[in-house]
């Protein structure tokens, strides 16, 4: 928290964002400013609201002081950067970013809210350092909503992989150097991406789909018509990584492509070897590298839903009860840091000391169980709970009031 606190020019805010990243770290239920604050012994929400939505802080400057500690910690000659949404299901229309639109989070098509992230794992650990929200056409279409929203009314539409490639810039532009970037088809089948990449001489295996074209010296080809003319003695047998259940094993091949543009390009090949399902990856990088090493990047991709899942899990990523695009920057920017807080004292453990053979290695949920449990230790006394029982009651009745109030004016 000593690293974060200079943003805060006063002793509150700086003590109120303490206590909300514990909470985002907590075994709470339901991770919002209610619960937050009652656990972290206020009197009412209004402070972490307060926190959240008018307090004078730049959580841009926040998710940079994020990102410097995951790169002191997890810094790794081989670390790879991966790109990926994740959406998160709302109720209603006024939520910042929300509309109709397909969330990988339910496999669906949902009222969502979707946002772009930038993860950077390495050998040591992974940790998201930045987060971009995706804004519909609908909304950027729309002054009015975006001003109530506390968006520029001069916003103008992104694509995700427009809002990938801003990432990456930023992360570059720090001063900090990574030879990989992964992602899935949806920023692969992007030539403007993979343009800019190969512009700063940054390597990339990206995702695309089996329609794809590519261009080899025999001619035009789609990439699943390619595979189909990969001879059996191409196919090498590779690890992509260790998953929950040891190695993931899987075919893979690489095809050469006549590329004008200097560097290497060449289309990777994956194929399961239980169900024979095919996956592409269209590849660049500045010098030749071995099949191995493109394996290892593409695997690396995993590491992101890895990040999703232990963000949301363990500290709050997408429970943010909020509308407006600077409470909801602030939360996830303070999530991203408890969820970094994790694997760097993962990391710190597994360096220090090895578990022995009888356990498995520290875990991130194991972490935080222990770090509640041992370190932090809220306890309240039961008149605390009580003055917030009665605080929970008498707001409801009021919101209870103003509804029946505005349904009799719609019946009028």
């Amino acid at each position: 928290m000593s690293r974060i606190a200079g943003r805060f020019a006063r002793v509150e805010p700086r003590r109120r964002v303490r206590d909300l990243v514990l909470g985002l770290l907590s075994d709470l239920s339901r991770k919002n400013c209610w619960s937050i604050a009652e656990w972290a012994g206020q009197a009412t929400p209004d402070g972490m609201q307060h926190l959240l939505g008018r307090a004078k802080w730049n959580a841009d400057t926040v998710r940079d002081d994020v990102r410097e500690y995951v790169l002191e910690h997890l810094r790794d000659e081989d670390a790879v950067l991966v790109v990926d949404e994740t959406g998160d299901v709302k109720k209603g229309t006024h939520t910042v970013g929300v509309q109709r639109q397909y969330t990988g989070t339910a496999g669906r098509i949902e009222n969502a809210q979707v946002a772009v992230y930038l993860v950077y794992a390495g050998r040591r650990g992974h940790a998201a350092v930045d987060r971009e929200l995706y804004l519909p056409r609908s909304w950027t279409c729309d002054p009015d909503r975006c001003r109530a929203a506390g968006l520029d009314d001069q916003t103008v539409f992104a694509t995700k992989p427009e809002l990938a490639a801003r990432m990456i810039d930023r992360f570059l532009d720090a001063g900090h150097r990574v030879n990989w970037v992964a992602a899935d088809e949806v920023y692969g089948g992007n030539p403007k991406l993979r343009s800019a990449l190969e512009e700063r001489g940054t390597g990339y295996v990206l995702a695309v789909a089996c329609s794809a074209e590519v261009t080899t010296d025999a001619g035009k080809f789609r990439a699943g018509t390619l595979a189909a003319k990969v001879p059996k003695r191409a196919w090498q047998k590779l690890s992509a990584g260790i998953g929950a259940k040891g190695h993931r094993f899987y075919d893979w091949a690489v095809i050469d492509l006549a590329e004008p543009a200097p560097g290497h390009h060449q289309m990777l090949i994956r194929r399961n070897r239980t169900t024979g399902e095919l996956a592409y990856y269209r590849c660049f990088s500045p010098g030749p590298v071995p099949l191995a090493t493109l394996v290892r990047v593409a695997g690396s991709r995993w590491r992101v839903e890895e990040t999703f899942q232990s963000g949301k899990g363990l500290a709050g990523l997408d429970e943010h009860q909020v509308r407006r695009y600077t409470s909801w920057s602030r939360w996830v920017t303070l999530a991203m840091l408890a969820h970094a807080f994790l694997a760097v004292v993962r990391a710190d453990e597994h360096a220090r000391h090895p578990a022995p053979d009888k356990l498995i290695p520290l875990t991130c949920n194991e972490i935080q169980r222990l770090f509640i449990t041992l370190v932090v230790q809220p306890v309240h006394d039961a008149a605390h709970r009580l003055r917030w029982s009665t605080w929970r009651r008498c707001h409801q009745a009021r919101a209870r009031a103003g509804h029946y109030r505005r349904q009799a004016a719609n019946r009028t």
